[in-house]
């Protein structure tokens, strides 16, 4: 894992782009989502109001559609077209932002450092923060002008069921899974129907919400380091984060780039592929 200098923060303030709104290289986009159990649509409210000028970037769209697990990485063919299409591209710094904070705005950076766009950032404590400061919002529709975007795919931020097994039982990395503790230790049900709970044998859990402050910012370096250190991972070995469908490991992903541990790679398939699979390893 790249490991570099830790200054270069992969969140912005809301005051940062409030200064930079209008520039001609930033590009803001909508990436709120919710789980299924919830019952609220980002794209629903994104049409009733985001920040001036956001594209909405729809996860479940783009997306292996084909596949039977949520929202998998799709082919670079499929990306590349969708974001095109919404005006995303070559020589633009993207700022990725949902409505709860730092949630599914990660997964989307995530997605893009994927395809090879680096020049992408999450806005810390995202539209609700924005919102909770008083700034404007938005309900008209921008104009995208369809701009190319090179895809370079790099394998080495992703990997599927196969390598995790492979690393489970080499012991070549860590597996650290950002369900909350009562899915991990299998007393609490999956929100997704016929999922067994539990973990992967080996695995370490790091819940997603402790390393967010109460306003749904990321927490700072310094209680970052504490949070991983209770947890039992070791930051100077391989990492490789997992959860229930490859969002909320993307929030440990981002956690552990603030801290200068950038390039961990997500587990995609994530706990719907491994507890869908009968012969799979699961530990209450």
């Amino acid at each position: 894992m790249a490991v570099p200098d830790s200054s270069n923060d992969p969140l912005v303030s809301t005051q940062w782009l409030a200064d930079k709104l209008d520039a001609p290289d930033i590009r803001v986009v909508d990436a709120s989502w919710h789980m299924p159990d919830i019952n609220r649509d980002g794209r629903q409210e994104y049409l009733r109001g985001h920040i001036e000028g956001a594209v909405f970037f729809d996860i479940d769209e783009i997306a292996d559609t084909d596949s039977p697990y949520p929202h998998m990485m799709p082919s670079p063919e499929k990306f590349t077209s969708r974001v095109q299409r919404l005006g995303l591209g070559d020589g633009l710094r993207l700022v990725i932002y949902d409505s709860l904070g730092v949630f599914s705005s990660a997964r989307v950076w995530w997605m893009f450092r994927t395809m090879g766009h680096e020049d992408v950032v999450v806005l810390d404590g995202g539209l609700r923060k924005w919102h909770a400061e008083g700034r404007p919002l938005d309900d008209g529709l921008p104009v995208a002008r369809e701009r190319h975007f090179t895809v370079r795919r790099r394998a080495d931020l992703i990997r599927d069921k196969t390598q995790i097994v492979r690393k489970l039982e080499t012991r070549s990395a860590q597996i650290v899974d950002a369900r909350p503790a009562g899915r991990f230790e299998g007393t609490m049900s999956e929100p997704r129907a016929g999922l067994r709970s539990g973990h992967m044998p080996g695995s370490l859990n790091l819940p997603y919400t402790t390393v967010l402050n109460p306003d749904g910012t990321l927490k700072d370096s310094a209680a970052l380091a504490d949070v991983f250190q209770a947890a039992g991972v070791d930051l100077r070995r391989p990492i490789v984060t997992t959860c229930g469908s490859g969002v909320s490991a993307c929030i440990v992903a981002l956690a552990l780039a603030r801290l200068g541990v950038w390039d961990v790679p997500v587990y995609d398939g994530a706990w719907c592929e491994w507890a869908s699979d009968p012969h799979a390893a699961i530990l209450p």
